[in-house]
């Protein structure tokens, strides 16, 4: 594959900065019945309020925590794959907060932004993992929607070879006004910058929006499929290719267990799936796979390469529960 992707610049200290919604992941095991009952459709992602949160978790037991978010979960496993990140989002002095923060130290992800003492409370997501390892999302945004310009070391951001946003962010006017702000002054210091649309529903409620995003600020996209033909208003990826290849410098499309796709201008890599045994959880393989990709591009590897790394990383992580690898990635990496 001849490749006209521009890496970044090599003077840079940072290798990325992180934009997002700070959100506590709380892992659930149920049956299908608890969907039923509570008239959620498997594989959504459904916006809730506290009292709506409360009443979920009264009737079901918690397995696991995790400092979550779809922007957050790359970041730390670029951490955990030994590259210099930072994670900028919005959470409350509570119980949550604290333990989001400290939980995403963790990593060795640098995580500054100083917990708010007024509003909302920290936010959190309920995933509720069926037994055919399909997750569905009960999310209270809380804290994490009242994210701002004042979150943000904007000085922080010109040293960075690359600013990665999450679409989910655009829900919100102050965030998205913060979102603007960093995309602006990332651009005007040659920091690449990296979209995630996060889900085809945040796609179909903001679709002109990110498309005008995309055409004046954004060196890279990440996406599934169900998103891009939401972007894109198709209903079979096949009639996407001209679109994609002109959308912007690099579009990389996961397909699930039918690998995934990096398209680069007029040029097409498929890269194949990598199985690494049973799928337990899909939560945050999209995120996952990001991570690994990202960790080849500041390593300046080939765009196969890097699709690979996303691949192994992404293969790993449905194989157990939550988003948080129970083995050394680094060492992962290097087994494959």
């Amino acid at each position: 594959m001849k490749e006209s992707f521009r890496h970044f610049e090599q003077n840079k200290k940072v290798d990325l900065i992180g934009l997002g919604n700070a959100i506590v992941d709380i892992i659930v095991n149920i049956k299908d019945e608890f969907l039923e009952i509570n008239n959620l459709d498997k594989g959504s992602m459904n916006l809730i309020n506290a009292d709506e949160s409360q009443r979920l978790l009264e009737n079901c037991n918690v397995i696991k925590k995790i400092s979550g978010g779809s922007s957050a979960n790359t970041v730390v496993c670029l951490a955990e794959l030994g590259n210099d990140v930072q994670f900028i989002g919005r959470v409350k002095n509570d119980q949550l907060g604290d333990f989001f923060s400290s939980d995403i130290k963790k990593s060795k992800t640098i995580f500054n932004t100083p917990p708010t003492n007024a509003g909302a409370s920290t936010a959190h997501s309920i995933i509720l993992i069926t037994p055919d390892a399909q997750r569905t999302m009960c999310t209270y945004l809380g804290a994490s929607i009242e994210f701002e310009a004042k979150d943000i070391d904007f000085s922080k951001l010109k040293e960075s070879k690359y600013l990665y946003l999450e679409g989910y962010l655009w829900d919100s006017q102050l965030a998205k006004n913060a979102f603007l702000k960093a995309a602006e002054i990332a651009k005007q210091s040659n920091t690449k910058i990296i979209l995630s649309l996060s889900d085809s529903f945040c796609v179909d409620r903001h679709r002109n929006s990110f498309l005008e995003l995309i055409d004046e600020y954004v060196d890279i996209v990440f996406c599934n499929e169900s998103e891009v033909l939401s972007l894109l208003r198709e209903d079979k990826l096949a009639n996407c290719q001209g679109d994609l290849s002109s959308l912007c410098e690099l579009v990389v499309v996961t397909l699930g267990s039918n690998g995934s796709l990096i398209i680069n201008k007029n040029q097409i890599e498929v890269i194949t799936s990598i199985n690494k045994g049973k799928v337990i959880d899909t939560t945050g393989a999209g995120d996952i796979y990001a991570g690994g990709f990202i960790h080849g591009l500041i390593n300046n590897y080939s765009l196969k390469k890097c699709g690979e790394l996303g691949s192994i990383c992404a293969g790993h992580i449905i194989t157990q529960l939550g988003s948080r690898s129970n083995m050394d990635l680094k060492e992962l990496l290097k087994e494959l």
